[in-house]
């Protein structure tokens, strides 16, 4: 291929850019509209069978087009005719899944908004733990049941199955002592286990065994301050007994499809699965001791369905009756409790069952000081405190039971019952933590009067307090009472010498405050807190309670300029002083501005608070902290810098900038965040200005220019240096500084040789020559218009960015330098041209400053000729023996070939 001597053509960029338009052609809808629904028209035809046989089918068409969606909406679609001729009674049987989740439904029938067990058994484990001794019985069954021939007789069997439960109760068991609370936890454990594998293997009687004797554990108050957990360790099994025997019966009716409806009859149970369940209820008759015989009926107590319809409403009032045996307050409460979750299950509607239980205990309270009780505890050692706090978890569920869904009238009754027992401040606290938050603080005064009243010997009462607080904190009370409430309340709180019952109280009163009075009270309130907290660095034991009240401050107070005129708000984020927590404040405080503050601000003292802030989470950082983490305070930190405006102050803003750099230096992503802020301040400052620069704005705009320049190599990332060296030199162009754009051009083009082949991109490792490709593109864009230097001579820059590509080292089977030339090829051509494509405002690029220059072409035709020698000898090596035998594998080769072509080359 010979090189001959060439111009390029002539280009009119207007009439080009006109005729690349598409032609707009009128388009007349009629009435068809996209969204207009579909109208299919079906028709039915008849065609002949092989053997003679006629056979219906359908065909759709429509006067503009079939959608084969449509299909769907006349229920022919293939989901919908499986549906429709799948058997009934084998799709019912086979959706084990989903006739379970029916029936959970169906018993379920309280809503989402009731608490349910589970979410109460874990605190209870944690919360009631010991460090003493504790013992089990555990079954040792001689597993001498007789078998029994076909011929037996129904009596004789039934008389083998009591005496193997007599045997259990006659002593066939063993005492495990010496117990740690863990290793008892793994004996009930495998109770459980072993009752399912009893279970699975057909065991039935042993099954019963295992039960009975766990629930007998629950008339063990050795040790009683782990009862509550006891009792919810125990119950565990006992909800797996229930369902289990609940599945066998049910499993029973499978052949009966009216069982499987939503709500079947008794009249609709087989005789085979209400013999069963009848023999199950016989079997725990039989049981001798009260305990047991009570848990583990009421652990069946939804197999009363199978047999009549009103025998869940009859067992419930005899099982109540029941518990009056007990004798021990504490194990009758947890019995109740027991009672009423499974009432709650399975029969949630009869509340007179749930009020007859509570009522009942509030008959036997007294209980509680008698000599029986008060002995045991002397023999434990356990203060009347804390025994009474091990009342909590029973009284609350069956309270909560109660009141859900309860009138407020019958938190009048519960209110009156409580006066009349001399206001037990452990009965008082339970119904403010049951009942409707709304009911409560309807009530607040008269509550305040009845804390007032109580015993403080058993039951704080600034635990009352708390929460009453706690309820406020989610309803209001009258407008009239918010003072006096608030006044009422503290009395109690700020006397409190220890700090820990101070902080949680403070905690819940905060947000009332908040909530209903101004930065006044918060203030008063806030100082408080700092009074009680400072002394021998008690805060350090609560930065829980601190950080939720740093939240809830923050999350009433959205006007910044309001928080941070309180006082002592300040003084009190010095408390925190440990640096983690410290930070996660700061945080926490950074994502509030950010989401509430709708307009830029220049409020010296948001601004103040805010770099304070920000400081001490730039800080934090150092070599130990992960990426993520760095990312995330810089995000927090790029957002304050983004709501921060002077408006026409320039040099005010350029000032913030300048101080904020060196605030936070460690931060790449803050830095690169202030570089975009100083060029866009900067085209601010051209925009208001119109172009009309004074000797102050034009030293303001090189102040700016120079921010950029500077700050730029502190960065460590090589593109991101690239780019912002790429548009900093942009904005200094479109500003008239000539020399400062000269100089970030040339910064760029020296620091391309450093480019690795390999770069980090998200933590992997990726080539970085199409990274490049990319950035000189743009760089060739934005070379076309950048005059040449005076003193360097013509075509400066783009001679030395080919003398750095061409020393650059590429990949062998890379097409990337060539598709650079090819772009360089574009460049140049473009610069050819007597009128640029585009132009910057009021700078004069090379197509004014020579004016079609003979010398200038000749030296941009050298340099043409130069890119296409080197783009030939590229295509030589592809090719190598063969010139035009290639494969045309690249398409850079394509694109240079038809460069050629267009210039006019052969």
């Amino acid at each position: 291929i010979e090189i001959k001597p060439w111009h390029s053509r002539q280009r009119n960029y207007k009439t080009e850019f006109e005729s690349c338009r598409p032609e707009i052609v009128p388009l007349d809808f009629g009435d068809y509209h996209p969204l207009k629904p579909i109208t299919v028209i079906e028709s039915k035809t008849k065609k002949m069978g092989r053997k003679g046989s006629t056979s219906s089918t359908s065909s759709s068409s429509s006067s503009s087009m079939v959608d084969p969606l449509s299909s769907v909406l006349d229920g022919t679609d293939p989901l919908s005719m499986f549906a429709a001729i799948a058997d009934p009674v084998t799709t019912t049987v086979n959706m084990d899944g989903s006739r379970k989740k029916r029936d959970r439904d169906d018993n379920s029938l309280v809503g989402t908004d009731f608490e349910p067990w589970s979410s109460k058994r874990g605190d209870i484990l944690a919360r009631y733990t010991t460090t003493e001794k504790l013992s089990i019985n555990l079954f040792m069954g001689s597993e001498k049941g007789k078998t029994t021939t076909s011929t037996s007789a129904m009596s004789e069997k039934v008389r083998t199955r009591l005496e193997e439960l007599d045997d259990l109760e006659e002593g066939s068991q063993r005492e495990l002592l010496n117990l740690t609370q863990q290793d008892y936890m793994n004996r009930i454990e495998e109770l459980n286990q072993s009752l399912k594998d009893a279970w699975a293997s057909d065991q039935k009687v042993k099954a019963l065994k295992i039960v009975i004797q766990c629930s007998k554990l629950l008339s063990d108050t050795s040790v009683i301050q782990f009862y509550p957990s006891k009792f919810v360790l125990i119950t565990d099994i006992l909800d797996t007994f229930g369902k289990l025997v609940y599945e066998r019966i049910l499993s029973m009716c499978m052949d009966n499809r009216s069982i499987l409806s939503d709500h079947f009859s008794p009249e609709n149970v087989n005789d085979t699965a209400k013999e069963t369940c009848l023999n199950w209820f016989f079997k725990i008759a039989s049981i001798r001791e009260l305990i047991p015989r009570f848990y583990v009926e009421a652990a069946i107590l939804n197999c009363n369905k199978f047999l009549s319809k009103t025998g869940i409403s009859e067992c419930l009032p005899r099982l109540t009756c029941m518990i009056r045996g007990i004798g021990d307050p504490l194990v009758s409460v947890y019995a109740r409790a027991y009672l009423c979750r499974v009432g709650m299950e399975v029969a949630p509607h009869l509340k007179e069952s749930l009020n007859k239980n509570f009522f009942d205990f509030l008959l036997t309270f007294k209980q509680i000081h008698g000599d029986t009780v008060q002995n045991q505890l002397v023999v434990q050692g356990v203060e009347i405190p804390l025994y009474l706090t091990l009342y909590s978890p029973a009284i609350d569920w069956i309270l909560q039971c109660i009141a859900y869904h309860a009138p407020e009238v019958l938190l009048t009754e519960m209110m009156e019952r409580c006066k009349k027992l001399g206001n037990n401040a452990l009965l008082l606290n339970s119904v403010m933590s049951a009942f409707r938050a709304e009911f409560i603080a309807t009530r607040a005064m008269d509550f305040i009067g009845m804390i007032k009243e109580c015993d403080e010997s058993g039951f704080p009462k600034h635990l009352l307090f708390r929460s009453l607080g706690l309820n406020l904190a989610l309803a209001d009370p009258p407008e009239s009472d918010r003072l006096q409430i608030l006044n009422e309340a503290w009395k109690v709180i700020t006397k409190l010498k220890n700090p820990q019952d101070y902080i949680n109280c403070a905690e819940v009163w905060v947000e009332y405050t908040c909530r209903h009075f101004t930065k006044r009270e918060v203030n008063t309130v806030l100082a408080d807190v700092i009074k009680h907290m400072t002394p021998d660095r008690a805060f350090e034991d609560a930065y829980p309670q601190l950080h939720s009240i740093i939240k809830k401050v923050i999350a009433y107070f959205h006007d910044f300029s309001i928080l941070f005129s309180v006082e002592k708000f300040l003084p009190f984020l010095d408390m925190f002083q440990k640096e983690n927590v410290r930070v996660e404040v700061c945080k926490c405080i950074m994502e509030a501005f950010i989401k509430h503050q709708q307009e830029p601000t220049k409020d010296p003292v948001i601004l103040n608070a805010l770099l304070h802030v920000c400081k001490t989470m730039h800080d934090s950082v150092n070599a130990l902290t992960l990426e993520d983490e760095k990312r995330m305070l810089a995000v927090l930190i790029n957002g304050f810098i983004k709501m921060v405006s002077f408006g026409r102050d320039f040099e005010q803003q350029l000032s913030f900038y300048v101080e904020t750099r060196s605030m936070f230096c460690n931060l790449e992503p803050v830095l690169v965040q202030l570089i975009h802020s100083v060029n866009k301040l900067t085209m601010e400052t051209r925009r208001v200005m119109k172009g009309n620069h004074s000797r102050k704005t034009a030293a303001f705009v090189r102040a700016c220019v120079a921010f950029c320049f500077i700050t730029i190599p502190s960065l460590t990332g090589i593109f991101t240096r690239l780019n912002l060296y790429l548009h900093s030199g942009q904005v200094a162009l479109a500003n008239q500084c000539l020399s400062q754009a000269d100089a970030f051009f040339r910064a760029a083009v020296s620091l391309v040789p450093e480019v690795p082949k390999m770069i980090n991109i998200d933590g992997k490792m990726r080539p970085s020559e199409s990274f490049l490709l990319e950035f000189l593109s743009n760089l060739f864009s934005t070379l076309l218009i950048v005059p040449d230097h005076p003193e360097q001579g013509v075509l400066f820059l783009v001679r030395g960015l080919l003398n750095v590509i061409q020393d650059y080292t590429w990949e062998d089977n890379s097409d990337d330098k060539i598709r650079i030339y090819t772009n360089v090829l574009h460049l140049l051509s473009a610069m050819n041209q007597e009128t640029y494509l585009y132009h910057v405002d009021k700078v004069d690029s090379n197509d004014s400053l020579y004016g079609g220059d003979s010398k200038f072409l000749a030296e941009n035709n050298k340099l043409c000729e130069t890119v296409i020698t080197q783009i030939l000898e590229h295509l030589k090596a592809l090719g190598k023996d063969e010139v035009w035998g290639i494969e045309f594998h690249s398409s850079a080769v394509l694109t240079t070939v038809y460069i050629l072509i267009e210039l006019g080359q052969t």
